[in-house]
């Protein structure tokens, strides 16, 4: 049989399964038996949550591999190429390596049918095992509980923050919502939770298992003024460990502060000014994203978020309050039709002075019409246009040096875009401009 390029392979996942989404481990957990899979990874972080998994993730993982650790991080969705979601110390796997190891899983599964999202992690696992990592950095896809990803057992557990999402998986109160993600804590285990408010659900898990659990705001914290921020937690033998004049950085420092208290807990060198230099230099793509790119000979500055729920634009436009532009801030806009529209653009017609909004390029979107009259109840200024693409270049013919682009919303939208300034940066190459 001609072997598949990755492309094919991806379409061939995509159809496996009657359901994209079918919470449950039995599936992966009888084909990762049948694989021999093991742990892939002496020392396994997992991290869930409504809002911050990437950036946590990336920030845990940086900083291990400061320490000279061959880490590996599994993440999703991806926004451009499937290879973000598995890479390897500090480099996406390739498509061969991807192509071997659906292949692995494929001939493991035997008859049992496993989704898109249970392939890929299973791949993940089976490549992990391969690289003989120190550690893994594991993002749980939906909940916990029930996620492929918590076939592992980890050795710390981390929860960034909990609100309400997904409430045809999750249930519609953060009680439901902190039962599932406690999921992922093991007995005995640490236990960490970023959100300083914890469902009950959450905290009774915790004690059932007696896990050692550090809360923000009470076992570890930060303080932030405008030029610095301040970070306070407690290291594996109980002792205070501290922090102090940190620069501010993009991605967020709840999420920071989550992965030092992480950190703190695994008994490896603390050296202050390579944390600091560690962290600062930690990017997620499509989180904070700030960019700059050329349109007619115009310099132009952009925003990227994939914040798509109330809790993650609450978020965004606290960052926005904190960091004003010289301009206005121009809004591109699109979400798929099952997230809270009203929760997440309330949150932000305050910061924004017009919007170009548009469909996603899913059968799941929200119709742009939907979104311009919601939008327009809130006394926005608003335009529809048929595809990301054309909203980002309206806004990019409106938009003047000081101005600041900020295109937020579904992954999807982010993605589009990204491939948007894909397009021009080689185009101005080609054209023998600055990239």
């Amino acid at each position: 049989m001609t072997q598949r390029t990755l492309g094919e392979w991806l379409a061939y996942l995509e159809q496996l399964h009657p359901a994209a989404i079918d919470m449950g481990l039995d599936r992966s957990r009888e084909v990762t038996n049948r694989m021999r899979l093991q742990k892939p990874a002496p020392r396994v972080i997992t991290v869930t949550g409504t809002n911050g998994k990437g950036s946590t993730c990336a920030f845990v993982a940086a900083l291990l591999r400061a320490q000279g650790l061959k880490v590996g991080v599994y993440n999703s969705p991806h926004l451009v190429r499937y290879n973000e979601r598995v890479q390897i110390d500090g480099a996406e796997v390739s498509d061969a390596q991807l192509c071997e190891a659906f292949a692995a899983v494929d001939a493991g599964r035997g008859e049992t049918s496993l989704t898109y999202f249970e392939m890929g992690t299973l791949a993940a696992f089976w490549l992990f095992e391969r690289a003989q990592l120190d550690a893994v950095v594991l993002e749980v896809g939906l909940g916990g509980r029930l996620d492929a990803v918590n076939l592992v057992d980890p050795d710390l557990a981390l929860v960034t923050s909990i609100g309400v999402d997904h409430v045809e998986y999750l249930g519609n109160t953060r009680e439901s919502v902190g039962f599932e993600k406690a999921g992922i804590f093991r007995a005995g285990k640490p236990a960490l939770c970023g959100d300083l408010n914890p469902p009950q659900t959450l905290l009774d898990k915790a004690r059932e298992l007696d896990c050692p659990l550090f809360v923000r705001g009470r076992d570890f914290d930060l303080a932030s003024t405008d030029q610095a921020w301040h970070w306070r937690g407690r290291d594996g033998q109980g002792q205070v460990v501290e922090l102090r004049g940190l620069p501010l950085l993009d991605l967020p420092m709840e999420n920071a502060a989550l992965a030092l208290q992480a950190y703190a807990l695994m008994d490896l060198p603390w050296l202050p000014e390579q944390i600091v230099s560690v962290l600062s230099a930690t990017r997620v793509i499509g989180r904070l994203d700030r960019r700059q790119f050329n349109w007619r000979g115009k310099p132009l500055n952009i925003l990227l978020d994939v914040g798509h729920n109330p809790h993650a634009a609450e978020y965004l436009a606290r960052r926005l309050a904190q960091r004003p532009v010289a301009g206005k801030r121009l809004a591109v806009f699109g979400l798929l039709a099952d997230k809270d529209l009203n929760g997440v653009v309330s949150q932000l017609v305050g910061a924004v002075e017009c919007w170009a909004v548009a469909p996603l390029n899913t059968g799941r979107t929200r119709p742009a019409a939907e979104i311009q009259a919601v939008l327009q109840g809130l006394g926005a200024s608003v335009a529809s246009h048929d595809c990301v693409a054309a909203a980002l270049e309206a806004q990019c013919e409106r938009a003047t040096p000081e101005d600041e682009i900020l295109l937020f919303g579904s992954f999807y939208c982010v993605a589009e875009a990204l491939e948007w300034l894909e397009r021009r940066a080689t185009e101005e190459t080609a054209n023998g401009f600055a990239g």
